[in-house]
């Protein structure tokens, strides 16, 4: 159970790695035989905005592997977003929860079912226990393959690496008139978007925030199959490098957009608090 509490922990690590998206998976689309055409930056951000995921509600079932440190663990479950608003987490094995979490713009609240605990914190609390920045927008894009909202556009450089387009930035900033606080601004250290040319979909993205080590998530998404008129990538892959190499392989089902849903996290009262240290 210890391995699950890991897990969850570095769900929201995730986000640490942008602020606030393996790489051996392959993008399953048809090979493209002719080099493809050089095109500008405005151009291909243009490109990769108008196909991002819209949606004011999101859910999804999925399954995943996790390891970590010669550490293996499959489990399940649910994921709830509420556009810029909230993302909701349900963590199970053998069909039983053992956590919960809900995040918000400005908050972080985590249930743990195994041992009777809860963890409530804002995005500062955590930045600092992590040495890092967190942010909201972030998480959200990484978990549906979008890019990064309410960030400066206008750092990108565009090139073709193997055939893909890739779009690349570093000190990428949060527009101020999203940031919610003010001590600190929100920016990417160094940023690669990787699109498919037929789609302009992201496949691969990958963030890393310079600190006291360098750490790198890298992400994959493909398996991009028609949810209404729009594609979602229903097998994700994330890495993050740092002490240690962590790896979680996701797969999507039951993907629903735009229908209204609930989010229910209540704490019982036998449970008691922990705070991170």
């Amino acid at each position: 159970m210890k391995a699950l509490k890991a897990v969850c922990f570095h769900l929201i690590c995730f986000a640490l790695l942008g602020s606030l998206m393996v790489t051996s998976c392959k993008t399953q689309r048809s090979l493209i035989k002719n080099p493809i055409k050089e095109e500008g930056t405005d151009y291909l951000f243009k490109k990769l905005k108008e196909r991002e995921l819209q949606f004011e509600f999101f859910s999804a079932r999925f399954s995943a592997d996790y390891r970590n440190a010669g550490q293996e663990i499959s489990f399940s479950g649910q994921l709830r977003i509420r556009k810029d608003s909230l993302i909701w987490l349900s963590l199970s094995i053998l069909g039983i929860e053992g956590m919960r979490l809900m995040i918000t713009q400005d908050s972080i609240k985590y249930l743990n079912r195994m041992n009777s605990t809860f963890l409530t914190g804002d995005w500062a609390y955590l930045n600092n226990f992590l040495n890092t920045n967190i942010d909201f927008d972030v998480l959200q894009s990484f978990l549906i393959g979008n890019d990064i909202s309410f960030y400066e556009d206008g750092k990108f450089k565009a090139s073709i690496d193997k055939n893909e387009y890739k779009l690349s930035a570093a000190g990428r900033r949060k527009m101020k008139k999203y940031i919610r606080n003010h001590e600190d601004e929100l920016k990417v250290f160094i940023q690669n978007i990787w699109l498919d040319p037929e789609t302009f979909k992201i496949i691969r993205a990958d963030v890393k925030e310079i600190r006291k080590e360098n750490i790198k998530l890298d992400a994959t998404y493909h398996s991009f199959e028609a949810i209404g008129n729009q594609l979602f990538p229903r097998e994700m892959t994330y890495q993050i490098s740092a002490e240690n190499r962590i790896f979680v392989q996701a797969s999507f089902s039951r993907i629903t957009i735009s229908e209204p849903l609930q989010f229910p996290f209540k704490i019982p009262q036998s449970f008691s608090p922990v705070r991170l240290r």
